[in-house]
C-alpha cells in the first residue's frame, strides 16, 4: 500500500473511512464511557470496525483517537495514559489495515477554549497535541488527520504540536454549520488559506452537516488553496427516533455527493458521523470512475482581517471621557427590579442624576437572582432618565452566539459602558436546578468585546462599523488566592480591559498591597464601596458573599453601634463608607457606591461627604 505522502502526491482520488463513534455506539458501547479507551478494553471490536472499512474500500483508516488528548482523557482519569492509549490505537489500526490501507492518527479538539476566549494557553494546547502525536507515532501511523475543529487558533496549535514531533503529512479539517461558517464565524476563504499557511498538506472540512453543505464549502475552497482538498460529511443531520439520534442519509445519497465533491475538486472523500462501511463502499463505487478535477490556479487568497483602530476611549462615552482624562468618577450600583415595573428604578436614577452622580451601575443577575435584564434596564435608564449606565454583562447565561447577538444589539441601541463578569454560579441563587452556560469566561468575553471594537467578530470577519464599548472588568483585592487573581487580571488587561471595578473595600492596607502589584497594568481602578446598614448586613457580607472581606474590627464596630439601635447601626455603616471613600479618593480613579437593599439615599449620604 502506498504511504500517505504518496497518496497525496499521486494526483488521484482516494477514499477515507467513515465514523468510528457511530459504529461503536451501534455495537453497544455506552455514550458515558471513554470511546478512546476501546482499543485497549475491547480491541477485537475496534479491529472488526477497521477491517470492515478496509473491506468496503477505504484506502485511509483513522485511528480511534479523536478524543485521546490529555484534556478529554482527564475526564476519565486517563490523562497520564495519553501516549499509551494513542500508541495502542495506532497499532490496532495498522494491524487491521495490513498492506491495503494507510493509517492516519485522528486528532480532535481539546474540548476546552483557548486564549483569548478561554484560560488554556496556546502553549499548553500545543504541548497536549504533541503528546497525542507522540503516542500515535509510536504506534506507527503514516500521517495525521486533524478534524472537526471550529477554532483556527486551536487547529494551528494542533499543527504546531504535531510538527514539533513529526514531519509526516497532515490533513487539517474544519467543521462548519449550514451557513458554511465555522462556529467562530470563519469563512472557507479565510480558514482554507490559513491552514495551508500553517503547514497542512491537505485542507478540508468534515462533520457538523450533511453532504450538500460540505459540497458548497469544497467549491469555495478550490479557488483559494493550492493543496489537495478533503471532504468528510455526516450522513445528514441526525433525527430523534425512539430517543436515539439516527442519521438518515442513505449510502447512495452520500456517495452521489462524494462524486460531486470530487468533480468540484476534492481528492480525499469519506464520511463522518452516521456513516458506515456501507456508505464507504458506495462512495468507493461512485468515485472510482471520476477523473479528478484539474487544479484551479489560485488567484486570490483572503487573509484574516486585521480590523480597524478602535474609537478613542474619550470619544465613546462621558464615562470613557472621564477615564481618559484621569478625572475621579462617581457611580452608584442599583439592582434591576424583580418584576416588570421599571418605575421605581427610574425614580432612583433620577435622584442619582440630580445628585451629580456620573453613572449608575446595573448588575446582571447578581448572586444568581432572576431580575429584569441588565442590558434592557440600562437602555431604559439612559433613554428615560438621561443618566449613563455601566451595564454588567455575565457569561453565565448565554453561549458565544447569544453573547455576540446581545452585544451587537446593545451597541446599535447606544449602550457604551460595560462591566464584563463571569457571573455567579446558579446554585448560589433560588433556582439551584438552573444550568449555567459559561461558554467563555470574563477573560474571553473581554477579548470578544475588544475585537468588536476593532470591527471583527470571533472568526475575524469584518462586521462593518466597529462597536464603541468602554470595556470594564471586575477584580478582587481580597481574593483568597491573590496570585491567581493577579494572573487573571493581567490576562484581562492584555485582552483589552480599560478600567476595573473592585469588590467592596473595607481594608485600605489590603487595597494598597493590591494597587502596588497592579501598578504596571496602567488600568484605571474604581473602588467598590458598600455602606453597611446593620450588624446582620456586615455579618452576611463577611461570611456568605464570596470574594468580600470584612475585617473583624469593622464587624465589631457595627456590633457596638447596633447595641444603640438600628439608626445608630446605619449611621455607623455610613460613617465607615465615608471613611473608605475618603481613603480611596487619592488612591484610585473612582468609586462605585452600592445602594444596599435598594436604599439609594444611603449611597448618596456616603457620596455627599466626598463632595463636602
Amino acid at each position: 500500500m502506498p504511504s500517505l505522502r504518496e497518496l497525496i502526491d499521486d494526483g488521484q482520488v482516494h477514499v477515507v473511512d467513515g465514523a468510528m463513534g457511530t459504529m461503536l455506539y451501534g455495537k453497544g458501547i455506552f455514550l458515558n464511557v471513554c470511546f478512546d479507551e476501546s482499543a485497549t478494553r475491547q480491541p477485537d471490536l475496534v479491529r472488526e470496525i477497521h477491517r470492515a472499512y478496509v473491506k468496503a474500500g477505504a484506502e485511509i483508516l483513522e485511528t480511534n483517537t479523536f478524543g485521546a488528548n490529555p484534556f478529554k482523557l482527564a475526564q476519565y482519569g486517563l490523562a497520564a495514559d495519553t501516549e499509551r492509549l494513542n500508541a495502542a490505537a495506532a497499532k490496532l489500526a495498522k494491524a487491521a489495515a495490513g498492506d491495503r490501507a494507510a493509517v492516519v492518527g485522528a486528532v480532535g479538539p481539546l474540548g476546552v477554549r483557548l486564549e483569548p476566549l478561554g484560560e488554556v494557553s496556546v502553549a499548553e494546547a500545543r504541548d497536549a497535541f504533541a503528546r497525542q502525536a507522540a503516542g500515535l507515532l509510536e504506534g506507527g501511523v503514516d500521517g495525521f488527520i486533524l478534524e472537526t475543529f471550529a477554532d483556527l487558533a486551536e487547529i494551528r496549535a494542533a499543527i504546531e504540536g504535531v510538527r514539533s514531533v513529526s514531519g509526516l503529512p497532515i490533513i487539517a479539517q474544519m467543521t462548519v454549520g449550514e451557513d458554511g461558517l465555522t462556529g467562530y464565524g470563519s469563512r472557507p476563504e479565510v480558514f482554507g488559506p490559513a491552514l495551508e499557511a500553517a503547514g497542512a498538506d491537505v485542507v478540508g472540512v468534515n462533520c457538523s452537516v450533511g453532504p450538500q453543505a460540505i459540497l458548497e464549502v469544497v467549491e469555495r475552497l478550490v479557488s483559494v488553496v493550492n493543496v489537495p482538498i478533503a471532504a468528510q460529511p455526516n450522513a445528514g443531520l441526525p433525527r430523534e427516533v425512539a430517543d436515539r439520534k439516527i442519521y438518515m442519509a442513505s449510502p447512495e445519497y452520500v456517495a452521489e455527493y462524494a462524486r460531486r465533491m470530487v468533480e468540484a475538486g476534492a481528492r480525499f472523500v469519506g464520511g463522518c458521523c452516521g456513516t458506515t462501511p456501507e456508505h464507504i463502499k458506495a462512495i468507493r463505487s461512485f468515485v472510482r470512475s471520476v477523473v479528478p478535477r484539474h487544479p484551479t490556479a489560485v488567484v486570490r487568497v483572503e487573509a484574516e482581517a486585521a480590523g480597524a483602530a478602535p474609537v478613542p476611549l474619550g470619544q465613546r462615552s462621558r464615562y470613557g471621557g472621564k477615564l481618559a482624562r484621569g478625572e475621579f468618577i462617581t457611580a452608584v450600583e442599583i439592582v434591576p427590579p424583580r418584576g416588570t415595573d421599571p418605575g421605581p428604578m427610574f425614580e432612583q436614577c433620577r435622584a442619582l442624576k440630580a445628585a451629580g452622580v456620573d453613572a449608575v451601575n446595573v448588575p446582571d443577575g447578581p448572586r444568581a437572582q432572576s431580575r429584569m435584564g441588565a442590558l434592557l434596564s440600562g437602555l431604559m435608564i439612559e433613554r428615560e432618565v438621561g443618566l449613563e449606565t455601566v451595564v454588567h454583562y455575565a457569561c453565565r447565561d448565554r453561549n458565544l452566539l447569544g453573547m455576540l447577538s446581545d452585544l451587537l444589539g446593545a451597541a446599535a441601541a447606544g449602550l457604551r459602558n460595560l462591566l464584563l463578569v463571569t457571573g455567579d454560579p446558579p446554585k448560589m441563587g433560588p433556582y439551584p436546578d438552573a444550568t449555567a452556560v459559561f461558554d467563555i469566561d470574563a477573560i474571553g468575553l473581554t477579548n470578544l468585546v475588544a475585537q468588536l471594537n476593532r470591527g471583527l467578530d470571533p472568526g475575524k470577519n469584518v462586521i462593518g462599523k466597529p462597536t464603541s464599548f468602554v470595556i470594564g472588568v471586575g477584580v478582587n483585592p481580597a481574593a483568597p488566592d491573590p496570585d491567581r487573581e493577579l494572573r487573571r487580571f493581567a490576562w484581562k488587561a492584555e485582552a483589552g480591559a480599560e478600567f476595573a471595578i473592585t469588590q467592596p473595600v473595607f481594608d485600605i492596607d489590603q487595597l494598597d498591597r493590591f494597587l502596588r502589584r497592579v501598578e504596571s497594568f496602567r488600568i484605571p481602578i474604581v473602588a467598590g464601596i458598600w455602606p453597611l446598614v446593620s450588624l446582620r448586613n456586615a455579618e452576611f457580607l463577611a461570611n456568605e458573599v464570596p470574594g468580600v472581606t470584612v475585617p473583624a474590627s469593622t464587624v465589631d464596630r457595627m456590633r457596638r453601634a447596633s447595641d444603640a439601635g438600628k439608626e445608630a447601626a446605619l449611621a455607623e455603616g455610613v460613617a465607615i463608607g465615608r471613611e473608605m471613600l475618603a481613603a480611596v479618593r487619592e488612591r484610585v480613579q473612582g468609586a462605585q457606591v452600592s445602594a444596599p437593599l435598594g436604599r439609594v439615599p444611603v449611597a448618596l449620604d456616603v457620596l455627599a461627604a466626598g463632595r463636602a
